[in-house]
């Protein structure tokens, strides 16, 4: 029972590097992707078999791109694919604004929510390049 409750690393600072990076990064996805489930609920029944298909399908390819460059050795290729289905991702939530299936405070949040993966990825795809 003493291996469950161990406290040797109490005092120690938070994890910094490469993995942690990762583990905030697959947080930020998650938090993705339970808002937009949310918001996809809310579209009209003829758009969940089409639009959110979409969504939903850029969503599941965004996170495996990113446990795929996660595992490469070498990740350049594969981080470039991932900010271009980040995009893709953007023009869906757009086209939902232009199409009014999402009101301009959801398309804001939603927004910010991938902007800050976007961001996160940059800088990944910046530092593999160096």
């Amino acid at each position: 029972m003493s291996g469950l409750l161990s406290h040797e690393k109490a005092g120690e600072s938070p994890p910094t590097g490469p993995a942690h990076h990762y583990a905030q990064l697959l947080a930020r996805l998650e938090d993705l992707e339970g808002y937009s489930h949310a918001a996809l609920l809310q579209y009209p029944k003829l758009e969940r078999h089409l639009l959110c298909a979409e969504i939903r399908q850029s969503l599941n390819k965004i996170q495996r791109l990113t446990i795929t460059a996660w595992k490469r050795y070498h990740k350049q290729s594969t981080l470039k694919d991932l900010d271009v289905e980040i995009e893709v991702l953007r023009g869906w939530i757009r086209k939902s604004l232009r199409l009014q299936y999402i009101n301009a405070h959801r398309y804001q949040v939603w927004s910010e929510h991938v902007g800050q993966i976007g961001r996160m990825v940059g800088g990944w795809l910046k530092a593999a390049q160096k």
